[in-house]
Formats: structure tokens, sequence, C-alpha cells
């Protein structure tokens, strides 16, 4: 686990961002972007009923952008903010990508695959292994999920 830099909040607040737009929505709220030597290279958010694939998980859309970007799948200069902890499909895609650093916001105990239920990105039958920060404005990432999972199961009530 490497130490807080005062840009991770910052870049994390970019993610929220992304989070919210997935919100609004009507999409669980995870937002993720993608810093490369201080710079964002891309920017996505959950879009699973909007595309109608699984597989459009923010970790997700935000990789192919930025391998996009850079011209190339590996990703090894660079660090994937995202405001929940990944799960293994996402963890997976990290570690194939040879991502540099995760950072994120809220850990899932239930599903989360960079530490928490299981550890994807530090399995030790990989080559590759993700370094991992978690708890980057992590009341933020957490009052944004839980806001949205109130409110669902309360609209479930009402009709």
């Amino acid at each position: 686990m490497n130490l807080l830099h005062r840009n991770d909040e910052t870049f994390m607040r970019l993610a929220l961002n992304q989070a919210a737009i997935a919100r609004d929505e009507g999409e669980v709220p995870v937002g993720a972007v993608v810093v490369v030597e201080g710079h964002v290279i891309a920017r996505a958010f959950n879009q699973v009923e909007k595309l109608r694939d699984a597989t459009a998980h923010a970790e997700i859309l935000a990789i192919t952008q930025a391998s996009a970007a850079i011209k190339d799948w590996r990703l090894s200069n660079a660090t994937l903010y995202v405001t929940k902890e990944p799960c293994a499909m996402c963890a997976g895609a990290m570690v194939n990508a040879k991502l540099g650093t995760v950072v994120f916001g809220v850990t899932d105990p239930r599903a989360g695959a960079a530490g928490s239920a299981l550890n994807v990105t530090a399995f030790d039958g990989h080559l590759h292994k993700v370094t991992v920060l978690s708890g980057v404005l992590h009341e933020e990432c957490l009052c944004i999920l839980q806001e949205f999972f109130r409110k669902r199961r309360q609209d479930k009530r009402d009709n």
C-alpha cells in the first residue's frame, strides 16, 4: 500500500463527479478516472443499465478509454481512481492491463476483489500485482452509495 498523496483526494473527487452522473442516470453510482503523470486520460461511470451490458462497470470503461488514449494496453504507469472497491471482473482487468495502482474510496466486504472479500489484485499466481490504496474520501464515497440504495429501497416500497 502506498501513502496518500495530496492529489489522491483531488482525483477521487473527479471519480465522485462521475459517480454522481451514474446516480443521476439511474445507475449504481460508481465513478472512475485514470491518471498518468498527473493528467486525467479517462473518465467513466457505471453504464450497465444504459448499455444493457454486465461488463459496463466504470473501471472497465475507464481502462478501455485509457488504453485508447495512450495507444497501449499496458497501463503500468497509470493510477485508476474509483469510488468503490473493484469487483473480481474489474480487478482481473486491472491485473491484465498491468495497471500500476488502484485507489478506491469505500471497501466492499461482500464482493470487493482488491483485498476485502478477495485479493485478485495481489494474487500470488499472477505475474503482475496492482498496488492498492483504499479509504480515500471514504465517507463521501460511502454516502453516495448509501443514498442511492436507500432511495431505491424507498421507491420499491412506494410502488
